[in-house]
């Protein structure tokens, strides 16, 4: 999901600082993650205004590693990797795929989910491509700063329209002003399947892997971070998977 766009605006974004070290957050009592909730399944707000997801469940765990409280702090993504280099949070857990670009600002922990691309569009018409080449010519919706947003930007005469949350990229294809929309494949089969309007054309094999952001230099909270994701994967990892997909 969702690659950073390489411009540090938005930086008063919480008028406390926050971020520490391991032993910091520990004296603090609490784990401070920031996110941007409008990513199902990964992150987003439930019918009782919660902040819920696949991602949300492994800041929890985190946190309960810790012996600490969790707070989610509610960020626009373009602003989560300034946020964390000016110590508002302490770490990005928001379905943040790892590239070389963000590799150089920030440090990431290693992967905890494969990632593709995917193609959507309205269900039962004509248009129906298998690759991203067939967008040449075509209006296609991304959300902007993500990875769909990149993908797309690579090819020639594609005619992007580009949206803060995803669900207007969907209501851009819905009314027809566009011919398709790019994003993350979880997501957007998350979505297809709540609403069947749409259907997923193609998958796009891009490689992606999600990682959480810790602030360059914090090793020892990074190392804290890898020890959890490595033990979630031997249990309960496949439970939550199921519980979220």
């Amino acid at each position: 999901m969702r690659r950073w766009v390489a411009v540090f605006v938005f930086l008063i974004i919480v008028g406390v600082i926050f971020g520490g070290t391991l032993s910091e957050i520990k004296e603090r009592g609490k784990l401070i993650i920031g996110t941007e909730p409008t990513f199902p399944p990964f992150e987003y707000v439930d019918k009782d205004n919660n902040i819920v997801g696949f991602d949300i469940d492994i800041a929890k765990k985190i946190a309960e590693e810790l012996g600490v409280e969790l707070e989610i702090v509610n960020l626009p993504f373009d602003s989560l990797i300034p946020a964390i280099m000016s110590d508002k949070i302490d770490l990005i857990i928001a379905g943040m795929t790892i590239t070389k670009e963000r590799a150089k600002v920030i440090d990431f922990s290693i992967p905890y989910f494969n990632a593709n691309q995917s193609i959507v569009v309205r269900k039962g018409e004509s248009f129906s491509p298998k690759s991203l080449n067939e967008l040449v010519g075509k209006r296609v919706a991304v959300q902007l700063g993500t990875t769909g947003d990149l993908v797309v930007s690579d090819i020639k005469r594609i005619k992007i329209t580009r949206f803060q949350k995803f669900t207007d990229a969907f209501l851009e294809l819905q009314n027809k002003r566009v011919d398709a929309v790019v994003l993350d494949e979880a997501v957007a089969r998350a979505y297809v399947k709540k609403f069947p309007k749409f259907e997923v054309s193609t998958v796009i094999d891009t490689g992606e892997k999600y990682g959480i952001g810790v602030k360059k230099e914090n090793t020892e909270l990074l190392e804290f971070v890898n020890k959890v994701i490595s033990n979630l994967f031997k249990s309960p990892y496949d439970v939550l998977v199921e519980k979220w997909f």
